[in-house]
């Protein structure tokens, strides 16, 4: 049994350019979810992570962009 139960799972959500991260954001678990599917489709031929956010690494990534702008096409 066991586990950290202080509070909702974070994960880190990050979009690949070969070995170059291009976007790098945290959210809870649901919401980058959502993210990395999103960002999956927009982005078809990049690779898209979502890993735990460590308890050692809390400020990892940045949150995530409003919901109306993961569908926007860079400019």
């Amino acid at each position: 049994m066991g586990g950290d139960h202080a509070g909702p799972q974070r994960r880190r959500v990050r979009v690949w350019f070969g070995d170059h991260v291009v976007a790098d954001y945290c959210a809870e678990a649901e919401l980058a979810d959502r993210y990395a599917a999103a960002m999956s489709r927009r982005f078809a031929g990049l690779r898209v992570t979502s890993e735990p956010v460590s308890a050692a690494d809390p400020g990892s990534g940045r949150p995530l962009p409003g919901e109306r702008l993961w569908e926007v096409a860079p400019k």
